[in-house]
């Protein structure tokens, strides 16, 4: 089993940045890769970006490419997620996820393909 949990979400101002962490506990030298999704109102579940947990590979969606940046730090068993020039439309709950095994890294942007789920942390950019 691995525990996940998200913080660092809040309400900012469009052009604003934020921070996400996600702490993983538990069996977490069986992790693979690290993703960050988000679910805004009324929508399905996102790909936002993943990291391979071993050698750092990342992966992002072209919607937040060269906005968010995604890192971790082994020795905490933490990812990151940060977020800047955020927009209106980055609103969300964002959640981190950890997967356990990938056969393509076409699968690092599948949210079926991760094994485990933190709560999700709130993400609120006015305009």
């Amino acid at each position: 089993q691995v525990q996940l949990v998200e913080s660092g979400g809040g309400l900012v101002q469009a052009g604003g940045s934020l921070g996400l962490s996600c702490a993983a506990s538990g069996r977490t030298n069986s992790i693979y890769t690290m993703g960050w999704f988000r679910r805004a109102p009324g929508k399905e579940r996102e790909f936002v970006a993943a990291i391979v947990w071993s050698g750092g590979g990342t992966y992002y969606a072209d919607s937040v490419k060269g906005r968010f940046t995604i890192s971790r730090d082994n020795a905490k068993n933490t990812v990151y997620l940060q977020v800047n020039s955020l927009k209106p439309e980055d609103t969300a709950v964002y959640y981190c996820a950890a997967g356990m095994t990938f056969t393509s890294t076409l699968y690092y942007f599948m949210d079926r393909k991760y094994d485990y789920w933190g709560q999700g942390t709130q993400v609120t950019v006015s305009s």
